[in-house]
């Protein structure tokens, strides 16, 4: 629980803390609804996501005669909590060799997710392997290595400006020979309104699908927390191209907007797998619901 109170220091200290401040003993009004409505959008849960709350804040209110702000509070975390649910186990077991392919735009915190997720596994005995798929940026490979040698977690790459099917080709068999059981594919950070990079995206997958029947058994969205709605746009385009399984939301601890995940949960029916909540190695962390909605209130560490 501390780490999530941590990392969501900015969010609850902002919105969800002037909200707490509202919910206070007065009588509820028609100008309540218009300061929760302001301040839900302001937290970025989006237009829709807050009239879905505000719906069930007032359904609660009628079916058991609140009339108190104060009693409103808890009603509001179990309507957040209505919203999203609990991560499912990652789909990297049971088999001789597992593929999570990571997608996302440049800038999400892609590469630095897939260090930290490496370092996760690796940490819980899985034998990982990463491939740098990402060869139109120079910068991107090196980073991947750098990282890779950092958590002690080999790296299979190509020269700049080499075919990223080929890379993953190349990694699977590595993977396959040196008796690796996680093998975790990075791409290039697409931009997702470009048709053509989309369809190269979806041709590594068809490279993966091609290797190993039923492969990549994850494919997991790296979206920035600070992005707020665009990253609604951004995830609907690389589900249409890569049926995305999972979300990481990154910079969680940055943003004062945390309220994102609400609605990125509501609108694409995806579940959030992993948050960022700070820069270390151990800073990626499972989405816990619960804790996460009591850290957006709460302000005593535990």
């Amino acid at each position: 629980m501390g780490i999530f109170k941590r990392g969501l220091a900015r969010t609850r200290q902002s919105l969800f803390g002037r909200i707490s401040q509202l919910f206070g003993s007065t009588t509820i009004t028609s100008d309540t609804w218009d300061e929760v409505e302001a301040m839900l959008i302001q937290a970025d849960l989006g237009f829709e996501t807050t009239d879905t709350v505000l719906e069930y804040l007032k359904e609660a209110v009628r079916e058991e005669g609140i009339t108190r702000s104060d009693q409103l509070q808890k009603v509001m975390k179990e309507a957040l909590l209505s919203l999203v649910e609990n991560p499912r186990e990652l789909n990297i077991s049971g088999r001789e060799l597992s593929v999570i392919l990571i997608v996302g735009v440049n800038g999400s915190g892609k590469t630095t997710s897939i260090a930290k997720l490496a370092h996760r596994l690796n940490r819980a005995g899985r034998k990982v392997l990463l491939a740098a798929g990402d060869t139109f940026r120079a910068a991107a490979i090196e980073q991947l290595q750098t990282w890779g040698g950092r958590i002690n977690v080999p790296v299979i790459a190509h020269k700049p400006g080499a075919d990223p099917g080929a890379v993953v080709y190349d990694a699977i068999a590595a993977a396959k020979a040196r008796g690796h059981d996680i093998l975790i594919v990075d791409t290039a950070g697409r931009l997702h309104n470009n048709y053509n990079l989309m369809q190269e995206l979806t041709k590594i997958k068809g490279v993966i699908a091609k290797a190993i029947p039923g492969a990549p058994h994850e494919v997991l969205l790296v979206m920035d927390g600070t992005t707020g709605q665009n990253a609604l746009k951004q995830a609907q385009k690389f589900t249409e191209a890569t049926e995305v399984t999972g979300l990481i939301i990154t910079k969680l601890d940055s943003t004062a907007k945390g309220g994102m995940i609400f609605s990125v949960f509501n609108d694409l029916s995806v579940p959030v797998q992993f948050i960022g909540l700070g820069e270390g190695l151990d800073d990626l962390v499972y989405f816990n619901p619960k804790n996460f909605v009591e850290s957006l209130f709460s302000e005593t560490e535990e």
